[in-house]
């Protein structure tokens, strides 16, 4: 935990002077990493209300809004602008007018929150806790005991989670030949199905952060599994970015403010 929020501490000054996006990336991963290691031991930590895993979850979202949008920036100049032809390329110049009000909403919103007190009292809590932890009775038992009870319920959500079928037709179950969808029928898809499988990526990037808690408690197979994990995430997050750009581009135009 100390490892985490240390990183979230490092890039805070500059995400406030806006410096750079990938400085505001790098505070997210902290607090998400941190927000899993309380997640994961809950169980057996005893720690003070404000610095519960939902008052980290609450700045996290707010962090989350700025970083989508800056993600989106990215991925209209260098994914989908040179694909456009010129007609459309206009159009998405005033996309990015758009886009870079939205932000600087966000960006206030980021600033309001790391100033205030909320988030000053979470620090506070943290710093003091991490000086002299706590912990339940849960915390004296045997780790390798209690690491399946801790891994199996996330990753139980993991694989039952609804965005696996999406577009999956269930007669073609244990067949040679299953249907292969078109890129039209995939754009479609998305058009409907988008945010189930970009919440399957979330869950997907939940467990890789749980797995890499204990990588030093499994044998080195483990690593290849948190591996493979990554390697899901990353394709999962491809997706949209292969199929559908002008109906992003839509999507853009489309909220105006």
């Amino acid at each position: 935990m100390l490892k985490h929020f240390q990183k979230m501490l490092s890039h805070e000054a500059a995400v406030l002077q806006d410096r750079d996006p990938e400085q505001l990336h790098q505070m997210r991963i902290g607090m998400r990493r941190l927000r899993t290691a309380v997640t994961s031991f809950t169980p057996a930590l005893d720690l003070p209300k404000a610095a519960s895993e939902k008052q980290i979850a609450k700045i996290a979202r707010i962090l989350g809004s700025l970083r989508d949008l800056d993600v989106l920036q990215e991925t209209l100049q260098k994914g989908y602008q040179p694909k456009l032809p010129a007609k459309e390329r206009k159009a998405l110049k005033q996309a990015y007018v758009d886009l870079e009000k939205k932000r600087c909403k966000a960006l206030k919103q980021v600033r309001e929150v790391l100033q205030g007190k909320p988030h000053q009292k979470l620090k506070q809590t943290l710093k003091l806790w991490l000086k002299k932890p706590t912990y339940k009775e849960m915390a004296q038992m045997p780790a390798a005991a209690v690491l399946p009870d801790l891994l199996l319920p996330i990753v139980s959500r993991l694989l039952l989670h609804p965005a696996w079928l999406v577009g999956v037709d269930l007669k073609d179950t244990g067949s040679k030949n299953p249907k292969q969808l078109k890129p039209t029928e995939v754009e479609s898809l998305l058009a409907i199905r988008g945010s189930v499988i970009h919440d399957l990526r979330k869950q997907a990037k939940r467990v890789r952060y749980q797995m890499n808690l204990f990588t030093e408690l499994y044998s080195p197979t483990y690593k290849d599994y948190v591996e493979d994990m990554k390697q899901i995430q990353g394709i999962l997050g491809d997706i949209p970015r292969q199929y559908g750009f002008r109906r992003i581009l839509k999507l853009c135009l489309s909220q105006r403010t």
